[in-house]
Parts: structure tokens; sequence; C-alpha cells
């Protein structure tokens, strides 16, 4: 008997082979081993069963039908994302138009330079101005996407610092702040330009005829300090506005407040003492006490006006107007302010409970929150301090709104 290559005549058991037709062997179909010569020849037809040789060809064949089906399987999924990709591209049912469309509105919305061509195109060559200010016109324009815009034509000349400036100013997003789209710069063409707000600015909703109700003043003034509280503690760069006034307060479709203009102000260094501002910036009647003293300017310089703007909303008129008559000096315009303050402070001292009723716009015939306007009032002759370090920061006065914002006994 050969035992795994061994002859062993003496094994107790039988084995059975399978073996080719051709082999021969006796009649019986069993081979006699012990006549047989265990040695093979060098013939390549005597192959020795159980040893690794007899499965080399097969080995081989079976190695190349692995990677002859890996290619093609690889090359079929390239095919097919081939045919995918040119599919999608011009086939008109490819992307579906919702899709299409907010990519447009994405990649059109970024901060980006203008040139004055476009713009003049867009305005339909400054056509429809919605206002003009110290600072510039503003126009009414469409975008070549269809955008409604507001671009501002600057009426001074500035450095190409500023619109460095201008693109860190772009990219500062919230909600009750108007959008800057971009800007131009050619020459002495120069312009801003901003998302459109449909209900124009607050002085035209709250000096006029076509007065506001106290809900939405309340709501004007807690989205106005937000706005503010972002720009002076939130945003990565750190925005002193420098000219807050109802002018540059608009009203959008739902009479929520969005900020303005505030890319004209020099961007304030962060834990810096102040900003070293070359100029007198923002309008007279709204500015604090430090330009005149010349003391560093600081986010102060915001809540101070902001106090101002919440105190006409209250009292429903100007306290300063900006619009000086000839012959009118700026002592005379504060000292309006300063008259109404101290009134003010001598009703609340008097202890009567009617004195709100006497500072609040007669028009609104009694119909307001008394609590709101009481916090709306403290907080205003707080942000007129005189001494910039008395004055409230514009986090705390967002606090103190939200403390009574949700009362159940508004009035409209």
């Amino acid at each position: 008997m050969l035992f795994n290559g061994y002859r062993s005549p003496g094994f107790p058991g039988t084995a059975f082979f399978k073996v080719p037709k051709n082999l021969s062997g006796s009649e019986s179909g069993l081979l006699n081993l012990e006549s047989t010569d265990a040695k093979c020849g060098s013939s390549p037809e005597n192959v020795l069963f159980g040893t690794p040789s007899m499965y080399e060809l097969d080995f081989k064949k079976v190695k190349w039908i692995y990677l002859y089906l890996f290619s093609f399987t690889l090359g079929g999924i390239e095919i097919l994302f081939v045919v995918l990709g040119w599919w999608a591209l011009f086939s008109k049912h490819g992307i579906p138009a919702s899709i299409e469309e907010g990519y447009k509105m994405v990649s059109s919305t970024q901060f980006r330079r203008f040139t004055y061509t476009e713009l003049k195109k867009a305005t339909k060559n400054f056509k429809v101005e919605l206002g003009r200010g110290g600072s510039g016109a503003v126009y009414k324009g469409v975008l070549a996407d269809g955008r409604l815009v507001a671009v501002k034509r600057l009426a001074n000349e500035f450095q190409e610092e500023f619109w460095a400036e201008m693109t860190t100013i772009g990219r500062i997003n919230h909600m009750h702040l108007v959008r800057m789209w971009g800007f131009c710069s050619e020459g002495r063409h120069q312009l801003l330009v901003y998302e459109y707000v449909e209900n124009s600015s607050l002085d035209r909703h709250l000096f006029k005829s076509d007065i506001l109700g106290w809900k939405q003043r309340f709501v004007v003034a807690l989205g106005t300090a937000k706005g503010l509280a972002y720009l002076h503690h939130e945003c990565l760069e750190w925005v002193i506005h420098c000219d807050v006034k109802p002018e540059n307060i608009l009203l959008d479709g739902k009479l929520e407040p969005k900020i303005a203009d505030f890319g004209l102000a020099k961007l304030s260094q962060r834990g810096g003492p102040g900003s070293d501002f070359t100029k007198i910036r923002g309008t007279k009647g709204y500015m604090a006490p430090e330009w005149a003293l010349n003391q560093p300017i600081t986010a102060k310089v915001d809540v101070y006006a902001f106090g101002i703007v919440i105190l006409e909303m209250v009292k429903g008129s100007r306290l300063s107007s900006w619009v000086v008559d000839d012959g009118e000096c700026d002592h005379e315009q504060d000292s309006q302010l300063r008259k109404f303050v101290r009134m003010v402070k001598r009703e609340i001292q008097s202890g009567e409970d009617s004195w709100v009723d006497k500072v609040v716009d007669p028009r609104l015939e009694g119909n307001f929150n008394k609590k709101q306007a009481v916090t709306l009032i403290e907080i205003g002759l707080s942000c007129v301090e005189q001494d910039r370090n008395k004055r409230p920061k514009m986090a705390s006065v967002v606090q103190t709104l939200l403390e009574c914002e949700d009362e159940t006994t508004i009035l409209t």
C-alpha cells in the first residue's frame, strides 16, 4: 500500500482510487500497487495524485478568470458613470428646477465687486431715488438675476483700504442688519449694493401720518437692540455704527427692523481702548458727547444714539432735529433733548401713576403697554447719560427688553 508517499504492505484497510479511464489496471478496476512501480516517469501525462502539481494548471486558469472579471466590472462601472453624467448634463429633466434655482441663489448671493456698468443698468441710469442722506443718494435697482437692490451712490471718495473693510463687512449677516451684496469702485464712481427693504425707514412711519402701533414700536426697539448687540459683541469683527438714527432703521414687509449703513463706520479693534477716527462721523442730534470732547470713540456712541431713538419712538416726535436751520446751533438742539430728559425724571420722581401717559405718543390714544413703556423710557434715559461709563451695553439692553417682551396686556 502506498500511504502518503510511503509503501506500506501491512496497511489493514482497503483503499479506493478514482483514476482516469485510460489508466491501465486489472479487469476488476483495482490496481495492484505491489506490482506497480512507485516511481513516476517524467512524462507530462503522469501526474502524482494528492500533490500540488495536479492543481497547478487549474490555479492559473482561475487567477486569470478573476482578473478578467474584475477588469470588465470596473470598466462597466466607469461607462455607467460616464453615461449618467452626460444624461444629467444634457437631459432637460436631469436636475429639478427647484435645485437649479437654489444653486443660482447661493452662487449669486456671495459678496462681490460689481462694475459700474452693471449698476448703471440695474438702476436704469439711477432713475428711481429711494432717499438721500449725508453720505449719498440711494436708488432702487434690479440685478441681472432678478434681485431687488438698493444702490447707494457715495458722495465722498474713499481710499482703497476702505473697500478692504467693506469686504469684511460683507461677510456680516444678521436678521436685523441690512445685507450688503457688494460694492463698486471705479475711479470716482463708488457705490454700495444692499438688499432692498420694502417699507422704507422708521422715520416715515414714526413722524408722519402713517404711524406705528405700540406693538410694532416695541418690536422695532427690540430688533434694533439685537442688531447693535450683534455688531458690538457677537460678530467676528466688532463694528461701531456711528450713525444710529431712524433714517438708518429700515422696516421689511413684516415691519421687522433692519439696521442700514453700518458698513460706513470703521471696524473697532477688539479689546482696544477705542477707535482712531480721522474725522467726526454721524448725524447732528444723535452724536454722543465724546465726539465734541475728543475722547476715544467706543461702542457707547451707538448706545447714546440708540437711547435718543428709543425716546423718540415713545414720544412720537423728534427730540433732536438733525435738519439744522440757518442760525440754529448744536447747543440749542442738544438742549431740547436735555429738557425732555429733565422733565421725564421729574415726572418719575413725583410718584404719580399717570406720568407715563404724559410722555407716550398721544396719537396712540392710550393704546400701549404701560410696563413696556416704562421699560423703554428707563432704557432711553440710561443710554443718553453724558458719562459714557454709566451707559449700559447693548447686550444688557436686549436682555432687559426680552424680559418684558411676552406681556399679555399688549394693546395695539
